[in-house]
């Protein structure tokens, strides 16, 4: 199989800011031909300055570009052409909007009745479905945020991964509606939401409480379900180390030389390790404290521990492993080049790792676009 399986699909792209695009990046890196269709002057997300600054690139390389004054007849007209050509549509603008201008399921699946059309939203059908959401607005509402936070402090995780997982609810909907369309010839009107993805991810926590009738504590205070699963200190920077089976115990043990605890054979299941953690910790936090970050990391590298340097985003520029196939070149309108992750999936060993570039606002090269 190639990197590019879905090479011969093409993709008409209504989106802003991230689940939409992010959508549509993963079909574009897996190499669907993506169109996005952006206002007169351009999506507004290109111009996001602070944290929304990465958005654009990150999710919309490998696509081209028109824009559209879908306020206009010729407008419509050429959105109208586009998704008449097109295998797939997707947008994520509030309930309806499209249906307004014409451009909805109903409309374009009479023209086009092999079109898959996919409606990224804040939540799927129910008392809140005409409601305005955000990533955060579903983390908070989702419990993502309660559980992530120390007790009393709601914290939002630190990336989109709401808007981004969303967004893969999306594809993978997609991808079953392109199966589905083998066999019956027909499209499909699909959605995916950002609560309800938000509600999913914290289901093991909802099913905890159904199995233990406890409610599951915000994730720095929650009792962890192994004894040694934490970040320690070191002389320098701090590692997390995990021990998650019974196992990896002896192994931990040896390689920091605990044979106290090694040898205590009411610490040799897990359970037990849990409920004597108070116990084991401060031994393991001294060990662990006398030696350097590197010397941590030679120690465990091989061990089948798992372990891991405590890292900021922009030191993933240098990460070797990352070097070895994980980053793409992107080429930015203005010239500029960045180093960023592919999509982190690979077919018979290869990675969908090619040179990406942006299209400028209003112009697809390839089909010959210029703006309206």
């Amino acid at each position: 199989m190639t990197a590019t399986p879905l090479a011969g699909l093409t993709v008409v792209e209504f989106t802003h800011m991230v689940m939409g695009p992010a959508a549509g990046g993963i079909l574009a890196a897996l190499g669907a031909e993506v169109i996005r269709v952006e206002p007169i002057g351009g999506d507004p997300t290109r111009n996001l300055i602070g944290s929304g600054s990465g958005y654009y690139p990150m999710y919309n390389r490998h696509k081209a570009s028109v824009c559209l004054d879908l306020k206009s007849p010729a407008g419509l007209d050429a959105a109208r052409n586009l998704i008449a050509a097109a295998d797939i549509v997707i947008e994520n603008f509030r309930p309806g909007a499209l249906d307004r201008l014409g451009l909805g399921y109903a409309a374009m699946s009479a023209a086009n009745p092999r079109l898959i059309y996919c409606a990224l939203k804040g939540f799927l059908p129910g008392p809140y479905e005409d409601r305005t959401a955000l990533d955060e607005v579903a983390q908070m509402m989702g419990g993502l945020a309660y559980m992530t936070g120390p007790p009393g402090q709601p914290l939002r995780v630190g990336a989109s991964v709401i808007d981004v997982t969303g967004g893969m609810f999306g594809v993978i909907a997609i991808l079953s509606a392109v199966q589905e369309r083998h066999r019956t010839g027909c499209g499909a009107h699909i959605a995916a939401s950002l609560f309800e993805t938000t509600a999913y991810l914290v289901g093991q926590h909802m099913a905890q409480f159904a199995v233990t009738g406890v409610a599951a504590a915000p994730m720095p205070a929650r009792l962890s379900a192994w004894a040694v699963y934490d970040v320690f200190s070191t002389r320098d920077e701090p590692v997390f180390i995990g021990v998650v089976s019974d196992a990896q115990w002896p192994v931990f043990c040896r390689v920091f030389g605990l044979s106290d605890l090694a040898a205590d054979a009411a610490l040799a299941r897990n359970n037990d390790r849990v409920r004597a953690r108070d116990r084991i910790l401060p031994v393991a936090r001294a060990a662990i404290g006398a030696l350097t970050r590197a010397e941590v990391e030679a120690l465990l590298d091989g061990s089948g521990l798992p372990f891991a340097p405590i890292r900021r985003p922009e030191d993933l520029f240098d990460d070797p492993h990352l070097l070895a196939g994980g980053l793409e070149t992107v080429a930015l309108p203005d010239g500029r080049t960045m180093e960023l992750p592919a999509l982190p999936i690979s077919f018979d060993g290869n990675r969908p790792v090619r040179a990406a570039r942006l299209t400028a606002a209003g112009v697809d090269e390839k089909r010959g676009f210029t703006p309206r």
